[in-house]
């Protein structure tokens, strides 16, 4: 088969496609120009957003021109596709703010320059342009209720009796099958990509460019990722894990890909790194005769960090985790510290206890950290008590205002592991 598709397969990015030998032959042809869509659903892509812009990216280095679709329009209505309910719906200022916050996203991972750069458009464009009437007379009339209540994504939800689907969502199909309609036009676009769940929608706006024009478009998916737990990829402790370093930082994003299971670390470095088959099969390799070391989980950890966050983010990320198994502290910001020791115990003292400098013993009691004097004298003569992780050897240690990390912070540590955090305020 083609050398692009089977470069795909073989990274496991390949879920389904409508015509294979012609999508192969398309895809070994640069120059075309292929589309993915984002719903504007919120302010920022998460992680499970990442196959398909990863896919997107991976053709445009192949030579093809990578159209990213923003839903400024479909975002108002809301997909049914693998969903049980039916989306909160968002004001138009809402769309717009997103739409906005995902092209700034999409900025990090295509480039927009050069002979086959990447295009942004705005399905809101030519959508809000549109009369009820017209939309009923140009492309309503080209689907029939019976064509639309066969796509498994509206046949669930029309079964299911308690939520059903509204017209509205009903609707969204053909919205879609028009934008790739209106991107055939403007671009002659006639790839559209993306997750294992839009087959139906893309496979609809392959109907209607064939109706509408006689040409052939075809449709290519990726799979939805999972764990090999099993566990729906991209959530961390029940939240999403964002690109917007905003929701979540460098630190947590970069610690949330530390944290892959080994079955699933050669699967995730092909689909969310660039780097060449061969060395991903290499550091599997590596990784699986010696799991402990970790060498699979912190290549990923620093590929994915580094294309979503950029050099010194990553820089960042990675001395913070340092911190946590005694590394200097030095040079790290409150953000930092707040993000690395957000799950330890803290406690809370006033900064006039350091005007004239506090004591190691009343330092660990006052904190929390030792129940008595007696026991905190015990454990600094036994070597245990660490002080923003250097080691204090006398009982009769004292510290002022320059301990202070970010001008606020105190970091005790007794042994290797138990973190206690000391604000100052």
């Amino acid at each position: 088969m083609g050398r692009v598709l089977d470069s795909l397969k073989q990274r496991g990015m390949f879920s389904q496609v409508t015509n294979e030998a012609e999508v192969a032959k398309l895809l070994d042809t640069p120059g075309n120009a292929i589309y993915v869509g984002f719903d504007p659903t919120a302010d920022s892509l998460h992680v499970g957003h990442m196959l398909p812009i990863m896919g997107l990216a991976m053709l445009q280095r192949a030579g093809h021109i990578p159209i990213a679709l923003v839903g400024g329009a479909t975002g108002m209505v809301g997909d049914p596709s693998g969903r049980s309910t039916e989306r909160n719906l968002l004001t138009a200022d809402e769309v717009r703010h997103n739409s906005e916050c995902i092209r700034k996203q999409l900025m990090h991972f295509l480039d927009f320059s050069g002979s086959n750069a990447a295009i942004m458009e705005n399905n809101a464009d030519w959508t809000e342009k549109l009369t009820a009437i017209e939309w009923l007379r140009d492309v309503g009339k080209h689907f029939t209720i019976n064509y639309m209540l066969a796509k498994e994504s509206v046949k669930r939800r029309v079964e299911d009796r308690e939520s059903g689907v509204s017209y509205t969502e009903f609707s969204y199909m053909i919205l879609q099958a028009n934008d790739f309609l209106q991107l055939f036009r403007r671009h002659n676009c006639r790839l559209q990509a993306g997750g294992s769940d839009q087959w139906g929608n893309i496979t609809a706006g392959i109907d209607l460019i064939r109706r509408v024009t006689g040409a052939e478009a075809f449709g290519i998916t990726f799979p939805l990722v999972t764990t090999s737990s099993g566990e729906k990829f991209g959530k961390s402790a029940g939240n999403a894990v964002w690109l917007d370093p905003a929701r979540t930082s460098p630190y947590r994003f970069y610690q949330y890909w530390l944290q892959t299971e080994d079955a699933d670390v050669e699967k995730f470095l092909g689909f969310f790194s660039f780097l060449p088959w061969e060395e991903i099969q290499a550091i599997s390799a590596e990784h699986m005769a010696a799991p402990e070391r970790r060498v699979g989980q912190r290549r990923l950890a620093e590929e994915v960090t580094r294309l979503v966050h950029g050099e010194a983010e990553l820089q960042r990320a990675m001395n913070a985790s340092k911190a946590l198994f005694g590394g200097s502290l030095n040079g790290l910001e409150k953000r930092d510290l707040d993000d690395i020791f957000a799950d330890v115990p803290s406690a809370t003292m006033d900064r006039s206890d350091m005007a004239t400098g506090i004591g190691i013993v009343d330092l660990l009691v006052k904190s929390g950290m030792c129940a008595s004097n007696g026991e905190a004298r015990r454990m600094v003569q036994g070597g245990g008590i660490y002080v923003n992780n250097e080691r204090v050897g006398e009982p009769a240690a004292t510290f002022g205002p320059d301990a202070l990390l970010a001008d606020s912070v105190i970091v005790l540590r007794s042994g290797k592991k138990n973190y206690r955090l000391v604000r100052f305020g």
